[in-house]
């Protein structure tokens, strides 16, 4: 099980989270329209974590069907797929407050696997940071530990009789909230230092005005919406 998870799963993560299609500011302003950043923020948590509980007890159902041998590979492809829908939150978070990562899709998508290897947000400036620093061998190494801790901190998840549905639900549940807690709070303390980096500009507020998120059109550049990760 060591192994799978820090060889394979790792691998399969890197590959996947540069493929996941991100909605912009501005897509996801018509999904939910007339809310404010925070507003989204929350709806976007609320639908991570219904998909991770979904991901842990679907893994838990798994455990009660007699393929014994199966099991290890039910457990990698579940963190594996809870992991995905947290990396689509996190970029997504960055686009509701304004804070888009530098760099083309491939470089923003290094940053936010780095920023789930770490559980933080990362405040880095240029593409060129956010790519090494994936590849770096302490980030790759940090994220076959956390591929490890979270993949045995799912064994329960095998108890039978349905049991492990609902513990893969719990575990899963918890970590995708507290992750987003994280995140946002990071997210909004840059905001509060001005450091909006391309999708749109916290401008300065009177007091007892409503913050306010503005869309940079010219700092989006070209093509399609909702963006992939090529």
């Amino acid at each position: 099980m060591r192994g799978l998870a820090s060889t394979s799963v790792a691998d399969q993560l890197i590959d996947v989270v540069s493929r996941i299609a991100v909605r912009d500011l501005a897509t996801l302003r018509r999904y939910f329209p007339a809310l404010s950043p925070d507003e989204i923020a929350d709806k976007l948590v609320v639908g991570a974590v219904r998909a991770t509980e979904a991901v842990g007890a679907g893994v838990g159902t798994a455990a009660a069907l007699p393929t014994p041998p199966a099991m290890p590979a039910e457990l990698a492809a579940g963190v594996l797929g809870a992991a995905t829908v947290e990396c689509k939150l996190i970029a997504e978070l960055h686009e509701v407050y304004g804070l888009r990562a530098p760099g083309n899709v491939r470089q923003r998508a290094a940053l936010y696997l780095a920023e789930w290897t770490e559980g933080r947000g990362l405040n880095v400036t240029k593409p060129a940071s956010a790519v090494s620093l994936m590849l770096s061998l302490r980030v790759r190494k940090e994220l076959r530990r956390r591929l490890i801790g979270l993949t045995v901190r799912r064994i329960p998840t095998l108890t039978p009789f349905m049991v492990g549905a609902a513990i893969g639900a719990s575990l899963n549940r918890h970590d995708t909230t507290k992750l987003a807690r994280r995140i946002r709070t990071d997210l909004r303390a840059r905001q509060g230092m001005g450091g909006a980096t391309g999708t749109g500009v916290c401008h300065r507020r009177r007091p007892g005005e409503p913050r306010r998120l503005t869309v940079d059109a010219s700092a989006q550049g070209p093509g399609p919406s909702p963006s992939r990760w090529p």
